[in-house]
């Protein structure tokens, strides 16, 4: 095309997710956005670090905006797009900035969508749409956010194809459930299929990796931590066997609960502290000591038979002590 004085740069509009950011010269911004019909694209952001920008805010992670672009739909010529206009539908964002678990959450979420769109510009509207209900889930706190997560992970591995065999063998398909989960099979797999170092998770687990894949939050809501930890570190291990890759964000997410506790979880006799039987629980005798079972490990039996580096994301790093809550 000519480049002389009079050419513009075709603009269409469409809304989308904001992934991410990362900074471009000393006051542009390269967000990676994941749209309703054009897929994944990379945009740049011209002038929103500086502290005058019309639409700086907008742009931040996690948010779902509607905006115009100036480039070719269709991918021809220049990669990167220009924003020329963004309104905010609604900027999620802001109600996680103090809630670490969910923030962290979030963030895996917004790295898994990237993950699963590796081609850009190639329309994904199940992602799409997966994706910003997910941040709408964890915006409004209703349940768990570990739930919210690794029901994301599930589904848009079923998106991509790499949903686990819960209900019958991985290998041979012969009617379950099944009491032993491989990673590299697939999922669950019967004895007579089941290779070397297979997990054996227990029953309520594969239930909750059902439920959760097949949207049913009574019985996911009603699992016990320790059912949840493990499911956590089957959906994490069998993601990144998949993807060949791992996630930086998984190790980050805080396996504290936001949103409606476990059963049991508090105790009623002393508002906000923690019930000695609950995971996470903390000793009397050693004020802010977290106990064993705070690190999230796998229970007996099934952390032996992953790999380092897929074990569950329990053993993800304390919150700052900025963003704890004060003590009363």
């Amino acid at each position: 095309m000519p480049t002389g004085s009079g050419y513009r740069r075709q603009l269409y509009r469409d809304d989308a997710v904001v992934l991410r950011g990362q900074k471009l010269g000393e006051s542009d911004r390269i967000i990676t956005l994941l749209t309703r019909r054009h897929g994944r694209l990379r945009a740049v952001a011209r002038g929103v670090r500086r502290i005058n920008s019309r639409f700086g805010a907008r742009l931040e992670p996690f948010g779902h905006i509607d905006l115009q672009l100036a480039g070719s739909p269709e991918g021809v010529g220049s990669s990167l797009h220009s924003i020329s206009q963004v309104e905010g539908v609604n900027l999620f964002g802001k109600k996680f900035l103090e809630d670490y678990p969910r923030y962290t959450a979030a963030s895996a979420i917004a790295e898994t969508a990237e993950r699963l769109t590796p081609v850009e510009r190639e329309p994904s509207l199940r992602l799409f749409q997966l994706t910003l209900g997910a941040l709408k889930a964890l915006s409004v706190g209703e349940h768990a956010t570990s739930l919210v997560l690794d029901a994301y992970l599930l589904r848009g591995m079923s998106f991509a194809g790499w949903a686990p065999a819960i209900a019958e063998c991985a290998v041979c398909g012969e009617a379950g459930p099944h009491g032993a989960f491989s990673v590299p099979a697939g999922g669950s797999v019967c004895p007579d299929c089941r290779p070397p170092g297979a997990a054996h998770p227990a029953p309520a687990t594969l239930g909750l990796m059902s439920a959760l894949l097949g949207g049913d939050w009574g019985v996911a809501d009603a699992a016990e931590p320790p059912v949840r930890r493990e499911c956590s570190g089957l959906v994490a291990a069998h993601l990144q066997w998949h993807m060949e890759r791992n996630l930086r964000a998984l190790p980050l997410v805080d396996r504290r609960e936001s949103g409606p506790p476990a059963r049991g979880a508090v105790s009623p006799a002393a508002p906000g502290a923690v019930s000695p039987a609950a995971p996470g629980a903390v000793s009397p005798a050693a004020p802010g000591a977290v106990s064993p079972a705070a690190s999230g490990a796998v229970p007996s039996g099934a952390s032996g038979d992953f790999p380092p580096v897929l074990r569950p994301r329990g053993d993800s790093p304390p919150v700052p002590d900025f963003l704890r809550e004060p003590q009363p």
